[in-house]
């Protein structure tokens, strides 16, 4: 088997397969025991910017749970900190300042940004090394969107009135900062990513208008140049409207005509607020779908987690293989840092015995 033949792979092209793959995100994190340990005796930045260090912490998952795709442990800010910003971790991650137009100025180019998350790739390189091949491997970045806000704010949390009052300020940010995401992602696959995912977590925030004039476009120009091969997930943007078959770029709707520019996407992430059954049964849907049971369900008490995980999984169950194709089961948003490992345990040894 080869990593493109791997099951996770399969579904990302929209085979139909019998049992799932999964794959959650923050699935190497403060949950689990394995990172723990790690992180007791380096700093984040370590865990993060040293190759075997990052291997080592993305691995831990893979080894302990068995999960179907290997997800680099990184962070989305590095970008931020590559065009001029000052990043710490305290152990929240922290900018200098906040963005305005003398900032923007002042950010590198991205011939000069670029080296600076070469660590990335030699990350990926060193993941892929140690990876079965019977594994994906995925890599990130932060939407564009998503980190204008954290340049902005500080956070992606609160009303975010300061970000949502800035379309000038955004429009030069973005037109620096996505020709270094399109590089960011290029190296990544030159390390050995098989998907790269964009995260837009703060995407959710936006009207269907700001979605639509600010930022959908941006989406695009990361999508051109790797055509099939990168992942969208967007929190918090609620019922999403069906895929259908006239659809072309910029088609593929979410909640209130919020379009993203799917056309050339592998697929898509979803959060718990969608209802994946009726997506799944979308016989003109295209892409894969990720998710997406509710993080918070996986942290509960161990009665409380399986009893949801079954009802989750029935109607998924009522579906066959072909109706399931592109499905990568795995949660609506990132592993809690309350989560007991037992239960990730559970959740995948369960998913997978129903479907067996």
């Amino acid at each position: 088997m080869t990593p493109q033949t791997s099951l996770f792979m399969r579904a990302v092209r929209g085979e139909p397969v019998a049992v799932p793959p999964i794959w959650l995100m923050r699935q190497a994190g403060r949950y689990h025991r394995h990172y723990q340990k790690l992180r007791a005796a380096h700093s984040f930045l370590s865990l993060c910017r040293e190759p075997e260090l990052a291997a080592e912490v993305t691995m831990g998952p893979i080894d302990d749970f068995d999960f179907d795709a290997a997800i680099l442990f990184s962070d989305l800010l590095f970008p931020l900190e590559a065009l001029g910003f000052g990043l710490s971790y305290d152990p929240s991650p922290k900018l200098d300042g906040s963005l305005d137009a003398a900032r923007i100025a002042q950010f590198r180019p991205t011939a000069d940004a670029l080296p600076r998350l070469q660590f990335q790739r030699e990350a990926m390189a060193a993941v892929r090394a140690r990876l079965p091949q019977s594994k994906g491997l995925i890599g990130f970045v932060g939407g564009p969107w998503t980190l204008f806000v954290y340049a902005v704010e500080g956070t992606h949390a609160g009303r975010l009135e300061r970000a949502k009052s800035s379309p000038a300020l955004y429009r030069a940010f973005a037109d620096r900062l996505v020709p270094l995401l399109i590089e960011n992602i290029r190296l990544q696959f030159d390390g050995g990513a098989d998907i790269v995912m964009i995260f837009d977590t703060a995407a959710g925030e936006l009207s269907p208008e700001q979605y639509a004039d600010w930022t959908a476009r941006d989406l695009a120009k990361l999508a051109a140049p790797f055509p099939g091969q990168l992942g969208y997930y967007a929190r918090g943007t609620n019922r999403p409207r069906r895929w259908t078959p006239e659809v072309d770029l910029g088609q593929v709707l979410l909640a209130q005509a919020r379009p993203v520019p799917l056309s050339e996407f592998a697929g898509i992430g979803l959060d718990w607020t969608w209802d994946l059954p009726t997506e799944l049964r979308c016989a003109d849907r295209r892409g894969f779908l990720q998710g997406n049971f509710d993080p918070a369900a996986l942290a509960a008490d161990h009665s409380t987690f399986a009893a949801a995980l079954g009802r989750y999984l029935e109607p998924l169950r009522a579906l066959d293989a072909g109706a399931r194709r592109g499905w990568i089961c795995g949660l609506g948003h990132g592993v809690l840092q309350t989560t007991p490992e037992d239960n990730v345990r559970a959740f995948v040894n369960t998913v997978r015995e129903a479907f067996a």
